[in-house]
């Protein structure tokens, strides 16, 4: 039985769905024929650092290329950094970052694999640790690598660049993170390695030191780095715009339909594991106003929630939600609040409750039509009050409330 069973056209046509880099293509597609012809996996790199185990949606656009990859045959290598982790790797800071423990490492290293297994096949994903082949290399190997790659190309990454500019210190352990992390393609002789955009630099010294120990360098594939629920921001813990896969369904599902519609189709480009032609038929749809936002909406809020919970979890979530927000119903278990006969300012009201941070972004909600009261658009700051009377608030598609007039 093959193992490889998609032409290589095929193959590379649904890779590059979403794709910001494939460096060089032609050779990707020159490695893809061979393994085809010769019915040999290749063998794809993708670098993990454990101090931050935690998976989102924006780190799950790398990981689901790894499955298309694993699907079409090919050998994936999850590559745990616990040597590199004690380096910490600089792409993106303004500052040195701090070296993790031997503890701390393996902690976080141990969340992996049940949290990659939401999305590739476990069994048949070869998990590695570079612990394993850089901790044997000695001071005089060190320094062999370290004159394959010379200082100026360093300081030609943007990081690196803003910090010297600025005069801001850069430690010479920061330089060997990178032929750290290029070294690990040596070591595991890879044909591809994935990561995101912001990894491009590292991901080249590691086609670099192949050249250098006379192997066939390996291509590169990048991906976007994806925005957040607020559709402006890289999806952040920290910013508190993620969807964690470890989200139960009904947040899943309620934070994938609070995203935009121009949002969505990025997410649709990024996310879905739909066929590339199915997805481009959906967005022209979209386009032309042949296909309707929302049933669009819920049919990815759908689909994402059914990869990462049991079967049918996604449509159950959809069923939820249109008994409970649909035609103007309003929920048993709606939200009640007092509030003083008067006006009542919805921005403060809003914020209270904790459904916007800030005055501009309830402004914004305005703006947008999105805030209603008794289900019917509502465009003023100040609601006036009648005591005893009641009054729906509704702020997107999810939020409810019902005031009522003391």
């Amino acid at each position: 039985m093959r193992k490889i069973n998609i032409s290589p056209e095929e193959q590379l046509a649904e890779l590059e769905r979403g794709t910001a880099d494939i460096v060089p293509r032609e050779e990707l597609l020159a490695k893809l024929k061979k393994s085809y012809d010769t019915d040999t996996p290749l063998i794809i790199k993708f670098g993990a650092d454990p101090s931050r185990p935690d998976i989102h949606l924006g780190h799950s656009v790398v990981i689901q290329k790894l499955k298309l990859l694993q699907d079409f045959g090919h050998d994936i290598y999850f590559l745990i950094g616990d040597f590199t982790a004690r380096i910490g790797d600089p792409t993106g800071k303004s500052k040195t970052r701090p070296i993790l423990t031997d503890k701390e490492v393996m902690e976080n290293a141990k969340t992996y694999s049940q949290q990659i297994g939401k999305i590739l096949d476990i069994e048949r994903t070869k998990i590695v640790f570079n612990n394993d082949w850089l901790s044997k290399l000695t001071p005089i190997d060190m320094i062999g690598l370290m004159a394959k790659v010379t200082v100026s190309s360093m300081l030609e990454r943007d990081d690196f660049s803003k910090r010297y500019k600025n005069q801001d210190a850069i430690y010479m352990h920061e330089f060997v993170y990178p032929v750290m992390q290029g070294y690990d393609s040596v070591a595991i002789k890879s044909d591809l390695e994935l990561g995101g955009t912001d990894q491009t630099f590292n991901l080249m010294v590691g086609r670099h030191l192949q050249k250098a120990h006379d192997q066939s360098p390996q291509c590169i594939l990048t991906m976007p780095i994806l925005e957040g629920t607020d559709g402006v921001n890289k999806m952040s813990k920290s910013l508190d715009n993620y969807i964690s896969l470890e989200d139960s369904a009904t947040d899943m599902f309620g934070k994938m339909l609070s995203i935009s519609d121009e949002l969505m189709v990025r997410y649709y480009n990024l996310l879905s594991r739909r066929k590339a032609s199915e997805v481009e038929e959906i967005i022209t749809g979209l386009k032309d106003g042949s296909r309707h936002p929302m049933i669009c909406k819920k049919e990815l809020a759908v689909e994402i929630v059914n990869y990462y919970h049991p079967e049918g979890a996604g449509e159950a979530e959809r069923k939820k939600f249109e008994e409970r927000f649909s035609k103007n119903k309003i929920p048993d278990d709606i939200e009640i609040r007092e509030a003083p006969a008067g006006n009542l300012d919805l921005l403060a009201f809003m914020t209270e409750l904790e459904w916007i941070k800030s005055n501009g972004e309830g402004r914004r909600l305005f703006k947008q039509n999105a805030i209603k009261i008794n289900f019917k658009p509502y465009t003023e700051i100040e609601l006036e009050i009648k005591s005893g009377e009641e009054y729906i608030l509704k702020a997107g598609k999810l939020r409810l409330v019902k005031i009522v007039g003391a």
